[in-house]
């Protein structure tokens, strides 16, 4: 059964308040009754007091007893041995009265109670009564007990008068209490509606709602908690936004970069098959397939390798590596195409030192920056350095081509980024992945990476690689 939280939050609200009150006025009813009973019991035993304190002379009892009856109010005398000897009573009347806590009296203790029975004449009513014992002023022997008692009928009067005024308190508290609790849920239901109606406002598509908070409760702290979940689901929306337009557009580079060289090798390859290209020139062509093929397996290689580094899915096997001999195979292999950019490609050690690494995934490391620097520096110089550091390798990749600003070092790291659009359909042929593998290689190996660059005068890499006891 559907039940609104708006008359959940009242009913709880209105639940509480009642059993509140109902438990007060309780309270409240028992201990005036008792409070009642009480001190009616202190009464008479003040009258028991006064009436052993006159030695129990028959006149001045039976003042006492005129005084009291306008008061309600009957008192007995009786003897140690429970005979009734003040006042006198008809012969038809029963004169012995011993109460059940006669021991108790007997040991000086004073007795109360309240009983729904006859009183001593016969009248079935409640009263209460009170038992006083007194002793022979000389001898201190027990030598009776006065018994006073009062009818409790006033005290039930005084107990009606106070119900009814609870009941109307009671009746005026409980529409008060109906009223608050209306005004409270609707307030509480107004807070989660906000919610409600933000929540389905961003399933719509709006992200720039923002709920207002004072951090006073769990509904504030739940309302903090929202806002922060739009932004990052704002954020992660951008993101994948930014990250399809660089999809979008390196599916676009890469049929473009795929075409060229699937163009170029099935012109060779129809030309071979129709016999128009020159014998001299068939060697030259199976070459010019073979580059291009290289091209082809270069970009499925690139994403290949992302993936499965993204995906924890390599193995390093790390070793103390001889930096000067990798750096003379990489000497070796990147010159040509550094003098082709007509760049000067320097690798350096000051002493011999290793690095704590996986060979071929620090090689890839190398060549993947050195490219990356050979792409965006014409007629330069491209100087690679190795030192020894308190905490383990440092490796310097330093060019001083067109360098970057603030915001395209922001972006470099990601995944088809291209800082310079224009480089697209370089020879080394950029698919925006080189520098994402990178990062993923170096947080491998646990170590660090930094760049630092400026427009027109180069850019400095900066890989600090641990050694085993640092890690």
């Amino acid at each position: 059964m559907k039940f609104p939280y708006f008359y959940q939050q009242m009913l709880g609200f209105l639940s509480v308040i009642i059993m509140l009150l109902t438990i007060s006025v309780f309270s409240i009813v028992l201990f005036a009754r008792n409070t009642a009973i009480k001190g009616t019991e202190n009464m008479l035993f003040a009258y028991a007091e006064s009436i052993v304190d006159v030695n129990l002379s028959s006149d001045q009892l039976s003042n006492f007893q005129s005084l009291l009856g306008n008061q309600g109010v009957t008192f007995f005398v009786f003897d140690n041995d429970g005979h009734l000897i003040f006042p006198d009573l008809p012969d038809n009347i029963e004169t012995r009265v011993v109460p059940d806590e006669e021991d108790r009296l007997k040991s000086g203790e004073r007795v109360s109670l309240t009983t729904e029975q006859a009183d001593l004449y016969g009248n079935p009513r409640e009263t209460a009564y009170v038992y006083l014992p007194y002793f022979n002023k000389s001898t201190s022997n027990y030598s009776g007990f006065v018994a006073v008692s009062a009818p409790v009928s006033q005290i039930e009067r005084q107990m009606s008068e106070l119900k009814r005024n609870l009941f109307n308190a009671f009746l005026i508290s409980t529409v008060i209490a109906i009223i608050m609790s209306f005004v409270f849920a609707r307030y509480q239901v107004k807070r989660v509606n906000r919610l409600r109606q933000a929540a389905h406002m961003v399933a719509e598509g709006d992200y720039d709602v923002r709920l207002k908070h004072r951090d006073r409760d769990e509904i504030d702290n739940l309302s903090q908690d929202f806002n922060k979940m739009i932004q990052a689901l704002d954020m992660s929306r951008q993101e994948v936004a930014r990250q399809e337009d660089r999809r979008k557009t390196f599916m676009q580079d890469a049929a473009h970069e795929m075409r060229t060289p699937l163009t170029t090798i099935n012109g060779l390859l129809e030309g071979l098959e129709y016999d128009v290209i020159p014998e001299s020139q068939r060697l030259r062509s199976i070459k010019l397939m073979r580059k291009e093929t290289k091209r082809l397996i270069r970009l499925v290689n690139e994403n290949l390798d992302y993936e499965n580094i993204r995906s924890n899915r390599i193995m390093l096997n790390k070793h103390a590596l001889p930096l000067t001999e990798i750096f003379e195979e990489i000497q070796e292999q990147m010159k040509s195409l550094a003098e082709s950019s007509n760049n000067t490609l320097q690798l350096s050690v000051e002493e011999p030192i290793t690095v704590f690494a996986d060979y071929d995934r620090f090689k890839q490391i190398l060549v993947n920056l050195i490219k990356n620097a050979i792409q965006f520096t014409n007629s330069g110089l491209i100087t690679v350095t190795g030192i020894k550091t308190d905490q383990g390798t440092q490796i310097r990749i330093q060019d001083n081509g067109i360098g970057m600003t603030e915001d395209q070092l922001k972006n470099i790291w990601d995944r088809y980024y291209k800082a310079d659009i224009s480089r697209t359909n370089t020879k080394f042929g950029e698919s925006g992945l080189g520098l994402s593998i990178v990062q993923q290689l170096v947080a491998l190996h646990e170590a660090s990476i930094s760049v630092d660059s400026t427009p027109e005068k180069g850019t400095i890499f900066t890989i600090d690689f641990p050694d085993p006891d640092k890690n």
